[in-house]
């Protein structure tokens, strides 16, 4: 009996000292991992470079009860070159140089820092210029012409713990590639006359297009406004096209083809219609013209990487409207202008209007006449009648009647561009009808970003080219010296 007593009294006091020794040894555990009893919440480390939007985002995930196992330190980073993101960083902002919009300088380097301004791309505007940095143009290059902010996210238990806490918040979707449409906009295209006679000579329609093309076709969508149709009865004092000349537009990656043209009927019906024909076999979308009025005036609806526009183009000139079942022009009627606007607005659209205006004739062979920069300069009211049309719910309207280029400006929530002179012709003789505007649109979800403006000239060679950085500033500060 008492040896059985002493074995429970041994096996009591050992296990009690089991106990003991386990429970000083788990407790020592808690003690040297920091757990348990012991255990040290993780901390929020912010760098002092967060600014105080980004402090309070980051506040409202890490609030006092958001219990981490370990240590998060929060940095940001800023380059000027797109970066690559590795765990744990966040692409949060990016800022892009402006200034003027009628400032003519194109880079920042040619600015004092007081000069332009870094703004969110979120806040861009066609109402400010986008500038490039060491000539890199963000809507052009988005990798580069931008400074990056990058916020980056330091733990041990990245994944476990700070991934699900920060993706969903931190995750943004900035413009790119696959979202930005550009759409290229040009003027007159007449591949006609002494343009004729130069195609017989080098065989080749090709050679007009050759020093534009691969900038024209690098655009989501080119238009012109073509104003000669397709026949074999061209010739050099014919505004007609030998219609080997489908290849020049086909070379420049022609989208949409504008037929406000008070020279298309030129060549006679027939040649109207079946260039109209020709357009279609090469996907080529038609705006302001038609082989009746009512085809003529429907509208072009575009819908592209998620941008809706409504592209709506009208003849107000000395002639080639159509006015029923023969091939023409759209007319431009007040009535039908406003219900085509209201419709578009109710969708949502951007709507963008060309004009076909009465021509400035006032060139000359000697020296660089600056009257028809002047929008007014031609018959009638066209900076009212151009302004009008903002006024109706345009919000960007366009002349594509001028053979020589003419100022542009801001007006209200619009933009006026009120001639963009010729992009293919053969009036070599005068200096001002020799060059045209390019006029490079950047949209984004339904917003236009910007319209880049792109000088060509040609000579007597016929060869459309872009006009070189130096020659392009002084032009465009001419055109602006005359805005209304």
């Amino acid at each position: 009996m008492a040896r059985g007593k002493r074995r429970l009294k041994s096996f009591l006091f050992g296990l009690f000292f089991f106990a003991m020794f386990f429970g000083i040894f788990f407790i020592g555990i808690q003690f040297f991992t920091k757990t348990g009893l012991f255990r040290i919440p993780g901390v929020v480390y912010y760098s002092e470079n967060l600014n105080a939007d980004e402090l309070t985002l980051l506040n409202s995930i890490f609030t006092d009860e958001i219990d981490l196992d370990k240590d998060v330190s929060i940095d940001v980073k800023e380059s000027f070159e797109r970066p690559i993101l590795e765990e744990g960083d966040f692409l949060a902002e990016i800022f892009v140089p402006v200034t003027d919009f009628y400032d003519t300088r194109t880079d920042i380097a040619e600015f004092e820092e007081t000069e332009y301004e870094l703004i969110p791309i979120e806040e861009l505007t066609f109402q400010k210029k986008l500038l490039t940095i060491d000539k890199k143009y963000f809507l052009d290059d988005f990798d580069g012409g931008a400074k990056f902010r990058v916020i980056s996210f330091a733990s041990e238990k990245y994944a476990e713990e700070i991934a699900p806490l920060v993706e969903e918040t931190l995750n943004k979707v900035f413009p790119g590639k696959t979202t930005v449409l550009t759409f290229a906009q040009t003027g007159v295209t007449a591949l006609s006359r002494r343009m004729n006679t130069k195609l017989t000579q080098v065989g080749d329609a090709n050679y007009f297009a050759e020093n534009i093309k691969d900038y024209l076709s690098s655009f989501d969508l080119t238009h012109t406004s073509n104003e000669s149709s397709f026949t074999d009865y061209a010739n050099a004092n014919n505004i007609c096209s030998d219609k080997r000349f489908i290849n020049t537009l086909l070379a420049i990656g022609l989208d949409i083809v504008e037929l406000t043209g008070n020279h298309n009927q030129d060549c006679g019906n027939e040649a109207a219609s079946s260039s109209i024909d020709l357009y279609r076999d090469n996907d080529i979308k038609i705006v302001g013209g038609g082989k009746t009025a009512e085809e003529a005036a429907v509208p072009l609806e575009i819908s592209e990487k998620g941008n809706n526009i409504t592209f709506l183009a009208y003849n107000l000139s000395t002639g080639g409207a159509t006015y029923g079942k023969t091939p023409g022009a759209n007319q431009y009627y007040e009535e039908n202008a406003i219900d085509e606007i209201n419709k578009a607005k109710e969708r949502g659209d951007f709507v963008i209007i060309d004009v076909q205006y009465y021509e400035c004739s006032a060139y000359d062979t000697s020296y660089e006449n600056t009257t028809c920069d002047y929008a007014n300069s031609a018959a009638g009211d066209q900076v009212g009648f151009f302004r009008h049309l903002i006024d109706l719910g345009a919000d960007l309207v366009v002349g594509t009647s001028a053979h020589q280029p003419q100022t542009f400006e801001l007006y209200e929530n619009g933009a006026i561009y009120y001639g963009l002179g010729n992009l293919f012709f053969d009036q070599s003789w005068w200096p001002g009808t020799t060059r045209s505007l390019i006029l490079a649109h950047y949209f984004y979800n339904g917003k236009l970003l910007q319209t880049k403006i792109a000088p060509t000239v040609y000579d007597n060679n016929l060869q459309t080219r872009l006009l070189d950085e130096e020659t392009s500033k002084w032009f465009l500060e001419r055109l602006m010296m005359a805005r209304p």
